[in-house]
């Protein structure tokens, strides 16, 4: 499945030409591996992004990383924007949570998915609650 990114330093996009499309490979990585699996999986790519000064993706380490991803078409603006995009505390850079959390919400069909894991958890959970409860 591929899915649109916005990718204006200002995360909008003006024209189609601004939209990057990707594939969405988590989908399939989450079947394989696993919902632990695929976050050892996401901390490991968070670690080979991060500056291993500060344990966080900065701009500049994600600049020497753009290769491995495939992205060295990327400008600046649009690898600030990547960050952006997942910094919620604002100070720049993406720890190692926000990474995940990023990944995750740019996967849609993960995130059905993720919505489906969710429901099962909690009906496990009921189920489990009645069985004590009598």
């Amino acid at each position: 499945m591929e899915y649109p990114v916005r990718m204006g330093a200002d995360n909008a996009c003006s024209t189609e030409a601004e939209v990057e499309v990707f594939d969405d490979f988590l989908p399939i990585m989450a079947r394989k591996l696993g919902e632990e699996g695929l976050m050892e999986e996401l901390c490991n790519g968070f670690r080979l992004l991060a500056d291993p000064q500060t344990g966080t993706i900065t701009l500049k380490s994600l600049k020497e990383n753009v290769r491995l991803l495939g992205l060295e078409e990327m400008n600046d603006d649009q690898l600030q924007a990547m960050i952006k995009e997942g910094d919620f505390d604002r100070d720049g850079c993406l720890n190692q949570q926000e990474f995940c959390i990023l990944m995750l919400r740019l996967s849609p069909s993960l995130m059905v998915e993720a919505q489906q894991w969710l429901e099962d958890a909690l009906a496990e959970e009921l189920e489990c609650f009645m069985e004590e409860a009598y």
